[in-house]
């Protein structure tokens, strides 16, 4: 058959998207080694709240503001002494010391998608030779193993960083681009008009089979792997594209996926603890929106999202990315937060609880954040417009040294006052997690000449 991207496949393997990377173990453990880290089984879950959260509606409020700017929540106490969050995360605010709650994050490129939340870098960056990699795409050319039974980077974004292709492969190639499954069955949610013709225009997708075709059994998979290898020899010599190599590593993974099962098995939530499963789903009832409003809001069935990227991790995925949308709030910003910061609060509290109690917080570096921060002052209609200039981040696990608020901003969160933590910082903090020196480790893009993951974040010290 042929898929979204134009490249034939094989019609008897059927799992996948296009281009996929795993692990090298032997690579991790020297990195970790170098880094002081013991355990191989370090993981990142990267989540994105699509639309610009507002700071100020949720871990920074002000109370002492002028009401067009304070709006109408209140603050709450939590558990470390001093530090108020909004009255929408109570949870949060009781387990706060399980949290770093970034409060001054700046350098947003301003863009309306996901890229920066993924990478570091504004879409600018070498654009010339294709722009630069999400962080999971430069993981799966960093730590590629062929044989694997996972991927090393799924992609679950929705919705706008979807379209927008946000997790992109930019110059290391098809070869390191991510596994996307399909999960619009699960988690339905509705595009714009603008989206959906955007989309129509993308030459990427997904692909949600991950079963072999009735009558195909395993050694007559591997008897035809092996035959299209030998009969490929030449036109993969001959490729100057990088679009055999992709279709090899589609295909070797391919192979690990369908034969263990293991992988396929982490995406259906049904054979999940249905107790687990009812808890992460909160007790809140999404409001029946009209217009605008109603058009790409998630339901309260996408705090299990959390619980999908929870059962990847354990399947053997290094780096996953989910999002979370509508935090686009140019109008209701008010009913709009009163929704979604529930919904987050719930998620995000019940995955670090669930990590936790399975022994796995440590091994697991969470962060939570958006392309940029939302307008002091409250328009006309009730919303928050865009404002790059500081925005908001909370992260936990990976043992990080948690309980702590990282910077300030001033009276009306507009900028930061004090300990601005820029995008790549987080980046840095990600990377030597798992032990990755991003500052002095390389990739080349096309025509061979290296870059450093990362050209100006450092690992935040308060954290390490």
């Amino acid at each position: 058959m042929r898929h979204c991207d134009g490249i034939p496949r094989r019609s008897f393997l059927k799992a996948g998207a296009m281009g996929f990377g795993a692990l090298t173990l032997a690579d991790v453990l020297r990195g970790e080694a170098a880094a002081g880290i013991r355990s191989s089984n370090k993981a990142i879950i990267n989540i994105h709240l699509d639309g610009g959260p507002p700071q100020m509606d949720l871990i920074d409020p002000k109370p002492n503001a002028p009401s067009e700017i304070r709006g109408e929540f209140n603050s709450i106490r939590t558990k470390i002494p001093g530090l108020h969050l909004t009255e929408l995360l109570p949870r949060l605010a009781a387990h706060a010391d399980k949290y770093v709650f970034l409060r001054s994050l700046v350098g947003a490129d301003g863009k309306h998608d996901a890229f920066q939340c993924q990478s570091g870098f504004t879409e600018k960056e070498l654009v010339g030779v294709g722009g630069r990699p999400a962080m999971g795409c430069a993981l799966n050319q960093l730590l590629d193993k062929s044989g694997d039974t996972a991927p090393g980077f799924v992609d679950l974004l929705q919705g706008r960083p979807f379209v927008r292709n946000s997790a992109r492969p930019g110059f290391l190639g098809l070869t390191n681009a991510a596994y996307r499954p399909d999960i619009s069955e699960m988690f339905p949610l509705a595009l714009s008009v603008g989206m959906k013709a955007e989309l129509d225009k993308q030459s990427y997708g997904r692909s949600d089979s991950l079963a072999l075709s009735p009558g195909l059994t395993v050694d007559r998979l591997r008897n035809r792997v092996a035959l299209q290898q030998s009969l490929d020899t030449l036109r993969r010599d001959l490729d100057a594209s990088g679009s055999m190599a992709a279709l090899d590593k589609f295909t070797q993974l391919s192979l690990g996926i369908l034969t263990s099962g293991k992988f396929a098995a982490a995406l259906d939530l049904s054979k999940e603890n249905p107790k687990v499963l009812d808890r992460y789903t909160p007790r809140i009832v999404a409001p029946e929106w009209t217009g605008v409003i109603g058009d790409t809001m998630e339901s309260p069935k996408a705090a299990q999202k959390f619980l999908l990227a929870r059962r990847l991790i354990e399947a053997g995925v290094r780096c996953v990315s989910l999002s979370i949308g509508d935090f686009d709030t140019h109008e209701a910003n008010f009913p709009r937060i009163r929704y979604l910061g529930p919904l987050l609060d719930h998620a995000l509290d019940t995955l670090v609880t669930d990590l936790d109690e399975r022994g796995m917080l440590n091994d697991v570096m969470i962060i939570v954040w958006g392309e940029f921060g939302r307008s002091p002052k409250i328009s006309a209609n009730g919303g928050r417009e865009h404002w790059p200039q500081v925005s908001m981040g909370i992260m936990a696990g990976g043992g990080l040294k948690t309980g702590q608020v990282i910077g300030s901003t001033d009276r009306y969160a507009a900028e930061a006052a004090s300990r601005p933590v820029h995008y790549q910082d987080v980046f840095a903090t990600l990377y030597r997690h798992l032990g990755i020196d991003a500052r002095n480790t390389t990739i080349a893009d096309t025509t061979g000449r290296p870059h450093t993951l990362l050209d100006v974040g450092q690992p935040i010290a308060e954290l390490i």
